[in-house]
């Protein structure tokens, strides 16, 4: 069925992502010579991703996922194509910023179209090796990205580098019409209800409250990201400041991270893991990775502990969006799937508030430890509602 295919342009969309999210701040800095505007720069970029979520995946119960996959990946390749002229004939750096955060809201409407469409991939094949299958092409582009647009922005003016990412969306485009003519599966027709856009909202809401073993999976993936969130906020102070290392070293340390992350997807594509072992196995370990950056007053013991972060958060990702797609019904799928990510993506935002507020270099290790305990609880509190659930059920 030329899965393959799919798994490459998901690879290249992610990675054309990848090179623009890395570009932008550069850039920025670059031209003002200002953290601060760096870091509003990357602000504009990504909050429109985070925001277009509840939207995006309504749109994906009343069109066409791959209609919208296809046209996400078309619309960013134009965005950066027009940014480029417009900056060529006008001048100024907000061309760039501008085309970026374009580029991530069509970013979000694909990733959601891919999440909507992987079920109905799956047939027989299992739905978990498939996310698996899924998750390590884009960790691949994820990591590949920064070193690719470094590597070409040493060669290239940015306005070349955006040409080239924009290159790559095509490129993606290709690969996907190329796996749809190949593909025998039957995609279903969306029936979304009519009405405008906040009805559908209204629904996955409710969903999310009312369907049972719903709202305890937000709870954990909520969880889950405000551990993910103060560990890689507080990674450049932790690493470089009071385990004094590198910068070298941290940079070191983050790549060794999205490579454990590609083994444990791999192993889970090889291996057959019991999926209620996967969730608790993942939470667990993630748990006492934070417990160990927390607690650990080396920079080997703070690595360990980086590293099972980093690691299994895919592995949990996996064990929740199986369990997500067992529980909310086809046809609202997409809605309901972008409100649980904008819900669940809220705490890394908080985790960041969090370390800004709370910690200064003597006090981010027991900021971590204090997230650890606010995890531990709430992995407690699902467990105890997963019993009294199961306990009562008939």
């Amino acid at each position: 069925m030329k899965f393959p295919a799919f798994l490459f342009s998901l690879f290249l969309s992610r990675l054309a992502d990848q090179i623009l999210l890395f570009l932008v701040p550069l850039v920025v800095f670059q031209v003002t010579q200002d953290v601060a505007w760096s870091g509003y720069a990357f602000a504009a970029e990504t909050l429109p991703r985070f925001l277009s979520f509840p939207v995006c995946g309504a749109l994906c119960d009343r069109v066409s996922p791959l209609k919208l996959l296809r046209a996400s990946q078309v619309f960013r390749a134009l965005a950066c194509v027009l940014g480029v002229l417009a900056n060529e004939a006008m001048g100024g750096i907000g061309w760039l910023v501008g085309l970026s955060a374009v580029c991530g809201v069509l970013t979000t409407q694909g990733v959601m179209a891919r999440e909507v469409m992987l079920p109905q991939i799956a047939g027989n094949t299992g739905f978990d090796k498939v996310l698996a299958y899924a998750q390590t092409a884009e960790q691949t582009g994820m990591v590949l990205g920064p070193l690719i647009a470094a590597a070409l922005f040493a060669l290239w003016p940015w306005q070349a580098v955006v040409g080239a990412a924009a290159a790559l969306f095509l490129l993606a485009d290709v690969a996907t019409t190329y796996w749809r003519r190949g593909n025998p599966v039957q995609l279903h027709q969306p029936q979304g209800e009519p009405g405008h856009l906040l009805k559908p909202i209204a629904t996955a809401l409710g969903h999310v409250l009312r369907l049972p073993g719903l709202l305890r999976l937000t709870m954990l993936t909520s969880g889950v990201n405000l551990m993910l969130g103060t560990t890689l906020a507080s990674s450049a102070a932790m690493v470089t400041g009071l385990h004094q290392r590198s910068a070298t070293y941290y940079a070191g340390l983050q790549t060794l991270g999205a490579v454990a992350t590609i083994v444990i997807l791999l192993a889970i594509i090889r291996g057959s893991i019991a999926l209620k072992r996967m969730g608790a196995t993942a939470y667990l370990l993630i748990l006492a990775g934070g417990l160990l950056t927390a607690a650990s007053t080396s920079h080997w013991g703070y690595a360990a502990g980086f590293l099972l972060v980093i690691g299994f958060d895919k592995m949990f990702g996996i064990y929740i969006r199986i369990h997500r797609q067992r529980i909310i019904p086809a046809k609202d799928y997409g809605k309901t799937t972008g409100v649980i990510v904008l819900l669940n993506n809220l705490t890394q935002p908080l985790a960041g508030l969090i370390v800004g507020a709370f910690a200064d270099a003597t006090q981010t290790r027991g900021v971590i430890f204090a997230v650890c305990l606010m995890v531990a609880g709430i992995g407690v509190a699902a467990a105890v509602a997963s019993r009294k659930a199961a306990a009562t059920s008939p």
